[in-house]
């Protein structure tokens, strides 16, 4: 069930109200039972594989309290091995053949590889890593295994991040299962609008650029230099909005429902480095990453070139996890390229800025980083966004070709939509520097009630009148 259509608008009120009218027990069974409709809205058969997925990870958690030495260990593989096995078959079976039977080909074996159609369960990356981090959690001791398997599975299954995040660790949300929650205004409200703001950047922002950027990306041999860039700049705004969009619908859909989910963007496009982006960007994965295998190969503590290889996996691993096609695993290695870079030459920069009068802290010398860590993401995405490394590259190596403004001129999306495009990026920041002001939410929560829902209603209005209807699915739902 997507956030953006009737179904949903029909399903959460009904949901939530029926929620608060029940007790602590009954609230939870309710909550399953409304995570398990949600799921099944998609392909009602593949909540199986979820079911296998909880199961193993649901008894790996009880026998982990129960046993010690190297069965413990052996638990937590089986436990890895059996949820990561199924992650591999629906996701990387093709991959994994397709890039075999061109190996073979190199060796002059001629393989036709096995036709099999699977269709990819949704958002099966982003549960199976919540699992795992349930059971590592539970064998490192930092967790006590759920006893409730009911808890237990709504943990799992908890509709409003089960399919797109953010990554939950047990600490931060299992335990506020066992609570009973009722209906409050303020909280109920902040949640209404910490949803609408979603829709605003999924509705209004990412699907009206994404009616450009997926006509360039499917041919983008058809476009000059400057309509490449133009598509890459949207495709920027696009993914954030699309991706921080379900974030903000979910976060505020669980505050309604009276759970607390942790905060998955912070302005990422405000960075000014690498390191401090991926530190803003998608962070209940990135810190994933981190915990779960960039510390486990050693991390930093270890030799220069141990460290090198640990920071390249990471990123590599990550951007394979996005998807099944070496466009993510290039765009990865190049993420850790760019982080590696700029830890190696930060002393390097820091005199070459000194020699310019642009000290650290100085705004000139902020403006200078963030824009040339945007640049240099806007390269990345170009990645990220191909459908293949031979588009990749096509877009590369004309960015700056043929930049012909009379074409532009007599494009009939870019005369209709440019300024309603380039208007709502601006809206966007706007919006995310007034959240970042500590005292104007505040200043906000003083207003007459009549000005401030009348700014609410402005904002509904917004989404209603310039948000692209076409139920236009999350791009991080295939992933």
């Amino acid at each position: 069930m997507l956030f953006n259509s009737l179904e949903f608008a029909i399903f959460f009120p009904f949901v939530t109200g029926v929620y608060f009218l029940l007790a602590r027990r009954q609230q939870i069974w309710w909550l399953l039972v409304a995570s398990c409709v949600f799921y099944m809205a998609f392909i009602p058969v593949y909540i199986l594989i979820l079911l296998v997925t909880i199961l193993i990870d649901y008894f790996a958690g009880l026998y982990l309290e129960k046993t010690s030495g190297r069965a413990r260990s052996g638990i937590l593989w089986i436990s890895i091995i059996s949820t990561c096995a199924v992650l591999c078959v629906f996701k990387y079976f093709a991959f994994i053949t397709g890039n075999f039977v061109g190996l073979a080909g190199l060796f002059g074996w001629h393989l036709s590889p096995p036709v099999v159609r699977i269709i990819l369960p949704i958002g099966l990356s982003f549960h199976t890593f919540q699992s795992l981090s349930y059971v590592v959690e539970v064998y490192r001791g930092r967790y006590k295994a759920e006893a409730d398997f009911v808890t237990y599975a709504t943990y799992v299954m908890f509709f409003p991040q089960l399919v797109a995040g953010p990554i939950e660790r047990p600490q931060g949300l299992l335990h506020q299962f066992h609570d009973q929650h009722v209906f409050d205004y303020d909280r109920v409200t902040g949640g209404l609008k910490r949803m609408a703001w979603g829709f605003f950047k999924k509705l209004v922002v990412a699907d009206r650029l994404a009616l450009y950027v997926n006509d360039v990306y499917a041919a983008p041999r058809n476009f000059n230099g400057l309509q490449l860039t133009i598509a890459t700049f949207f495709f920027a705004y696009q993914i954030y909005c699309d991706f921080s969009g379900y974030s903000d619908i979910a976060i505020g859909a669980a505050r309604v429902l009276g759970i607390t989910l942790r905060e998955n963007f912070d302005t990422p496009y405000h960075a000014a480095s690498i390191s401090e982006f991926w530190h803003r960007w998608h962070m209940s994965l990135s810190t994933w990453f981190r915990d779960y295998l960039y510390i486990p190969l050693g991390g930093s503590r270890v030799a220069p070139p141990r460290w090198v290889a640990n920071i390249l996996i990471t990123f590599a691993v990550s951007g394979l996890w996005h998807g099944a096609n070496w466009t993510y695993a290039v765009w990865g290695l190049l993420n850790g390229v760019y982080l590696l870079a700029g830890t190696i030459t930060e002393g390097i920069r820091n005199r070459f800025f000194g020699l310019l009068g642009m000290a650290d802290g100085t705004h000139s010398r902020r403006v200078v980083r963030v824009s040339t860590t945007f640049g240099l993401t806007l390269v990345a995405w170009v990645l990220f966004r191909a459908r293949t490394l031979t588009d990749a590259g096509y877009v590369f190596t004309h960015f700056w070709r043929d930049w012909n403004f009379s074409e532009i001129a007599t494009e009939q999306f870019l005369l209709r939509q440019m300024p309603v495009a380039l208007g709502v990026i601006v809206l966007l920041e706007i919006g995310e520097w007034l959240q970042r002001q500590p005292s104007i939410p505040v200043k906000i929560a003083n207003l007459p009630v009549t000005v401030r829902w009348a700014g609410y209603s402005t904002l509904l209005v917004g989404v209603v009148l310039f948000g692209i209807y076409r139920n236009a699915q999350f791009i991080y739902f295939q992933f």
